[in-house]
């Protein structure tokens, strides 16, 4: 197989169920390995674990929280990213009062089960016309118990220690995809306008009736973009 690696980094509290639809159809040209999010406390030290065992060169997804740690990668390693795309993230640091908010929810969560901290998020994490897919809810349910509540908490700390991104996009170099859910109301477009108009060169996509987890709301249309923006 000659095409560049993919390296995915999936967001909070997720796997990578969330890539399945792109590793099933973008794997027919490219090698896909998903990048482990889940077992450090800090962005570098999650960085780092990536760096030591994917290839010397690949192209980068990172999903939400997963957009934290390819900043932290392209902070690190910028030679070794080959390709770049950014998906519903932002470049902010974790703002004090957000930070308080999570520690509240990890607290209330470590309470009341994963399950149930998963379902307090959901009406943020889709678009509204989704958030009766109990389908797609199982999907998470099922993602989050299997990372479970030591992971979820090592990753709250990872994203409130996570560094102001936004000095960085200048510097970035490579080929840039950034994605956006028009109904994102976790990170709204403006944060990927932000990145977009930041980085030399990259290109911003906003698809309609979308929430913040597109890439598993409308897997095809991301499918089909990242596939563009590989094969370009």
């Amino acid at each position: 197989m000659a095409g560049l690696p993919i390296v995915f980094i999936p967001g909070l509290l997720t796997t990578g169920r969330i890539y399945q639809h792109q590793a099933d159809h973008l794997g027919r040209a490219h090698p896909v390995l998903l990048a482990d999010h889940w077992t450090g406390s800090s962005m570098g030290e999650i960085a780092d674990s990536i760096l030591a065992l994917m290839p010397e060169t690949f192209a980068l997804v990172g999903t939400s929280m997963g957009g934290y740690v390819a900043f932290e990668i392209m902070r690190r390693a910028p030679q070794r990213v080959a390709k770049l795309a950014l998906l519903s993230t932002t470049a902010h640091p974790d703002a004090p009062d957000r930070s308080a908010q999570r520690r509240q929810q990890l607290a209330w969560t470590r309470e009341h089960g994963v399950r149930a901290g998963t379902k307090g998020l959901w009406n943020i994490l889709v678009h509204p016309a989704r958030r009766e897919d109990h389908a797609l809810l199982n999907v998470f349910y099922e993602m989050s118990e299997e990372l479970g509540i030591e992971a979820f908490a090592r990753q709250t700390e990872a994203i409130i220690g996570r560094a102001d991104s936004r000095p960085l996009l200048a510097e970035i170099k490579v080929p840039t995809l950034v994605i956006a859910g028009a109904d994102d109301h976790l990170l709204p477009p403006s944060n990927s306008v932000e990145i977009a108009a930041g980085i030399p060169g990259a290109h911003l996509e906003t698809i309609a009736h979308c929430g913040h987890m597109g890439v598993i709301e409308m897997p095809e249309t991301y499918t089909k973009l990242l596939g563009d923006f590989l094969a370009s």
